[in-house]
């Protein structure tokens, strides 16, 4: 039997500043919970498997509360183990709460139960009355969608698109097949969601974020974000703002945030990292996916990466280190150690697809609504704000107030006529390499922009880019700005290749903060890849997500701060007064130097 170990410490670290972390007693400000997959509850049978593997994980990891799964790929857990793995882990002091999978055979593409054809709906709702009768609550992991394209469900759909066809039908299964049967069979059974990472793809397999938070009981978030290079080419980011989002759907019933080992071959640090920010984002809970990866991962230094010899903010070296657990040592073997500005999306919107992920990525910290925020300096629309067909009544009302707006050029692209009533640009199919940003200096490499047109002197470029621009022939806009009554309407450019945003020199990235940035307290002053994270009790934290130290500074107006205080090793940064240009003026504003180590963060107090 392989032992484990990688949450302690890095729990340990993430939740120095914010989550008050024992490693002696069980966690005060919030829980770590451990979801247990069919497949390894029905081994649970077996007496000594249950405690050996139960040793092994609890010997390293304090956990508050299990999840134990009913059904996965067709596997239903008999009511006897199902009563022996819960009094067990009751016994050992451990909340118990039930899980369900519903997929077919997940190996085969996520094969998922066909909602419309009779046998599929009753066993859906046979699978949740029986663990209603065993728990008082179960979650359902990410997989209550629908991707059938059976006979039946084409002839159910009829004339709808899929989209219309399955956001309906699932909201039908959720409220008769699963909510509605748990409840008549256990009327005290919470019925929770869990929904997974992909989320501005959602409607098209049925998940449904109006309506499925009101449906559930409460939902729970996916923030494993792995590799981003692979499939789902998730950013870092997206951990921490997709619990925020989820939690402005509907505040106070987002029970936490979900995270497995994918993405581990790029280094340990990946995984902490994840965990982490999911803190960070104020998640309740802490969910490890799964049992048998906190089993079955093995520790191996492969995954310790080159800048651990930089004094990074989790320490592969201490986390792999013995440590005492009440009166034993234990030896860490494998895994289980471990562990702003309003955006407006519409429900079921498409189009820049996780571009806010992006955005966090290069310094602009996220909080992304379902509706208009109209209480801000500020807001931001991408490309999916088109879905709203009010939206130009909306955006002419905030600069009609005196408040300004910013758009992609994806939405000038998408609605060019309604963005004509406040002014005549245009962001055209014309495509244009740019690698140097003039006085913002130079990108080390070329990027591809759509060419956004506007009509000479009735708007500006305030930051702008050619192949060259300083002693070329032709440049581009990267910000815009158009004056509307009293307030400016401003065009972000996107490139085509949206992580070619971190390729935008640092001072033009400052630029863009700054303008962005007009509802905080602080803006970034540095390159990309860099995230600020900020709180409404006059707290910060900065992390560096690249594999090299960075410098940075954070910015706020002139003399508003004059301390930084360091929340883990309490010194502190004073501020100094340096002056900028905004095109022909002068400015001034206080700035703090911070050093960052690759892969590490720091948290403030001002």
């Amino acid at each position: 039997m392989k032992k484990h170990s990688l949450l302690r410490s890095a729990l340990c670290m993430m939740v120095c500043f914010l989550l008050p972390f024992s490693a002696e007693a069980k966690h005060d400000h919030f829980k770590v919970s451990v979801y247990v997959r069919a497949a390894e509850v029905q081994k649970m049978k077996d007496t000594q498997w249950l405690e050996s593997s139960w040793a092994t994980i609890s010997s390293q990891l304090d956990v508050d509360k299990i999840y134990l799964e009913t059904h996965r790929d067709m596997l239903i857990v008999d009511d006897a183990t199902l009563e022996k793995a819960k009094k067990f882990f009751l016994k050992q002091g451990i909340e118990v709460a039930g899980g369900i999978t519903f997929t077919i055979d997940e190996s085969n593409e996520f094969e998922t139960f066909c909602y419309s054809d009779p046998e599929h709906r009753k066993m859906v709702q046979k699978i949740a009355e029986t663990t209603a009768r065993h728990f008082d609550e179960f979650l359902l992991d990410d997989f209550f969608f629908t991707s059938c394209k059976s006979p039946v469900e084409v002839k159910a759909k009829g004339n709808k698109t899929w989209t219309q066809y399955r956001l309906e039908l699932m909201n039908d299964a959720g409220k008769n097949l699963v909510v509605g049967p748990a409840k008549a069979v256990n009327p005290k059974v919470k019925v929770i969601i869990k929904y997974p990472n992909w989320y501005d793809h959602f409607q098209g397999l049925g998940f449904n974020l109006e309506y499925g938070p009101k449906i559930f009981d409460g939902i729970w978030t996916g923030t494993e974000t792995r590799d981003p290079a692979s499939a789902q080419h998730l950013q870092n980011y997206l951990s921490y703002n997709i619990i925020r989002y989820f939690e402005n759907l509907r505040p106070g019933y987002n029970g936490g945030g979900w995270v497995d080992a994918g993405g581990i071959q790029m280094g340990m640090d990946r995984y902490a990292e994840q965990l982490h920010l999911t803190a960070i984002a104020k998640a309740r809970d802490v969910m490890l996916f799964a049992y048998h990866q906190l089993l079955e991962v093995p520790m191996n230094d492969r995954f310790r990466t080159p800048w651990q010899d930089m004094g990074t903010s989790w320490n592969y070296d201490e986390m792999k280190a013995p440590f005492k657990n009440g009166n034993k040592m234990v030896t860490p073997t494998t895994m289980a150690r471990i562990a702003g500005i309003k955006s407006y999306k519409p429900f079921h919107a498409l189009g820049e697809d996780f571009l806010q992920n992006y955005l966090g990525m290069i310094g602009l910290p996220m909080d992304m609504y379902s509706t208009f925020a109209n209480d801000q300096k500020i807001v931001l629309l991408t490309e999916q704000a088109a879905g709203d067909k009010d939206i130009m009544t909306k955006i002419k009302a905030q600069l009609q107030s005196g408040r300004d707006v910013i758009i992609t050029s994806g939405l000038l692209k998408a609605i060019p006529e309604k963005i004509a009533e406040v002014c005549e640009l245009r962001c055209s199919d014309l495509k244009a390499f740019v690698n140097d940003f003039g006085r913002y200096g130079q990108s080390g490499r070329e990027i591809l922009i759509p060419q956004v047109r506007y009509q000479t002197n009735d708007s500006w470029e305030v930051v702008s880019a050619g192949r060259p621009l300083t002693g070329g022939v032709s440049g581009f806009p990267i910000l815009h700005k158009a004056k509307y009554t009293g307030a400016y309407l401003y065009v972000l450019t996107i490139p085509d290749d949206m992580g070619q945003l971190y390729d935008y020199p640092a001072a033009a990235l400052t630029e863009i903060r700054r303008v962005m940035s007009q509802d905080l307290d602080f803006y970034l002053d540095g390159p990309s890849k860099v995230s600020l994270f900020l709180y409404d009790n006059h707290t910060l934290i900065v992390e560096n997500f690249n594999d090299e130290p960075v410098d940075v500074k954070l910015v706020c107006e002139p003399n508003s701060f004059k301390l930084l205080k360091n929340l883990e090793d309490k010194s502190t940064v004073e501020g100094k007064l340096e002056d900028y240009w905004v095109g022909w003026h002068k400015k001034s504003a206080t700035k703090f130097a911070v050093s960052l180590k690759p892969h590490s963060y720091m948290a403030f107090s001002y």
